[in-house]
């Protein structure tokens, strides 16, 4: 056995904790646990998101077209609802 060190700030740990216990693990076994998943699994077991809900790959998407539409890169005109109807159904 080894024994690993982390630093982790006072509120993440107290709130972790207290969902930990909760569901009846202590930190140890769920960091245990975790890091057999990052073996079995062969990378990070779970998804990685931001504070939006969104991947970091998702996130630099948005930003990459919100910059091209401020250069008027990939933008359509205006349209009525009408308009709008019958370019989304368009073949």
């Amino acid at each position: 056995m080894t024994t690993i060190q982390i630093r982790i700030d006072e509120q993440t740990k107290k709130s972790s904790a207290k969902i930990l216990d909760a569901i009846g693990i202590d930190m140890s076994a769920a960091i245990k646990m975790f890091l057999k998943q990052v073996v079995f699994q062969k990378g990070i077991p779970f998804r990685v998101v931001t504070e939006n809900g969104l991947t970091l790959e998702q996130e630099d998407l948005i930003l990459r077209r919100r910059a091209e539409a401020k250069r008027g890169v990939n933008v359509t005109k205006s349209m009525r609802v009408d308009e709008v109807a019958a370019f989304l159904t368009k073949k």
